[in-house]
């Protein structure tokens, strides 16, 4: 080897070492995981359309938010995806810039901030996301108490709701359900006592490929997920509206303030919003944020309207008030 052959090696390898690694992204949202509402077609349909990449994120609200509060100084996420309580705890916090997207006055007043701080991308219903094969012969149940039945143990499962925005949601239901209200969770802390009793599973993520392998049977979930099970994996799965009752909820985005790329995020959520993003929803069994109709193949899908009539919208502005000292009270009586 001659020395100028030498030099160029050296040369070859330090500029290797030092070179700038590939953007990895156009645009970072905190919380879409591909697993959660279809969001794998959404961010393959924002890379399509828009030559946008976006990676997918597994947060949950709760770890969205704590990052995006860690990262108050220095952002680095564009916007962010979460429970609508979280969002409205996100704009409290100041971690939100105001921005309304494309088409932002076609969703309904309750379902967005008047400023453009958050609005709702699509809601769902909540209930109990069942695979029937693995239920060890036990009948699909029907309602919340039938849970806390001996024959359950071990087979029913909810989301952290000290962390997870659909673990929350399933507290109000259950809480609404049986009687309580936003001033009065006793109910859902008294449910959860009892249902301790019965060894459930809790975890902190989005758990749609455990219900779906059988490790956990009944999940607290939506029913776009159990949808989505229903009619593209191999296997037996329902979704319940309990016969108690249950309650409807909106998803919603932010725009990060000091955003790195927020140029990009806007054409990203504005995408969210429009007919083709959408239906992207619709597709993945979501009610959108818009008026827009279920296409008549996706509803025909669904559980009747008589069913539906059990689902109630709550203030999720108090509800969001009451959420920590719930969430206090949980960790100290319950896990």
């Amino acid at each position: 080897m001659n020395a100028c052959t030498s030099i160029l090696g050296v040369l070859a390898l330090t500029s290797a070492a030092f070179a700038l690694p590939a953007k990895a992204a156009d645009a970072i949202c905190y919380n879409c995981p591909p697993q959660w509402a279809d969001w794998a077609s959404a961010l393959k349909a924002v890379e399509a359309d828009l030559g946008l990449k976006m990676p997918h994120d597994n947060k949950n609200s709760g770890q969205a938010l704590s990052q995006v509060l860690a990262e108050r100084a220095n952002p680095v996420a564009d916007m962010a995806y979460y429970g609508i309580t979280f969002g409205i705890k996100a704009k409290n916090e100041g971690v939100t810039q105001a921005y309304k997207p494309a088409r932002f006055d076609e969703i309904p007043a309750g379902l967005k901030d008047p400023e453009g701080h958050w609005w709702t991308v699509h809601q769902g219903t909540l209930g109990l996301f069942v695979n029937k094969d693995a239920l060890n012969g036990m009948p699909v149940p029907a309602c919340w108490r039938d849970l806390l039945k001996p024959e359950y143990r071990g087979l029913v499962g909810y989301l952290d709701p000290s962390s997870a925005a659909v673990g929350y949601v399933g507290a109000v239901a259950v809480n609404e359900a049986l009687g309580g209200s936003l001033d009065n969770m006793d109910p859902a802390l008294d449910y959860f006592k009892q249902l301790a009793n019965n060894d459930p599973i809790v975890p902190k993520q989005t758990s749609y490929a455990r219900v779906v392998s059988g490790e956990l049977p009944i999940l607290f979930d939506y029913d776009f997920n159990a949808y989505r099970a229903k009619y593209t994996e191999k296997g037996a799965f329902e979704f319940v509206i309990p016969c108690e009752g249950t309650v409807s909820f909106p998803y919603v985005m932010t725009l990060n303030k000091g955003a790195p790329q927020s140029e990009n995020a806007k054409k990203i959520l504005d995408y969210l919003l429009s007919d083709k993003g959408q239906a992207i929803w619709t597709n993945a069994y979501l009610r959108p944020a818009r008026p827009i109709a279920l296409p008549a193949d996706v509803k025909a899908r669904f559980l009747p309207d008589a069913e539906y009539s059990r689902a109630k919208s709550v203030d999720w502005g108090k509800a969001e008030t009451v959420q920590k000292a719930f969430s206090d009270r949980y960790l100290a009586e319950v896990r």
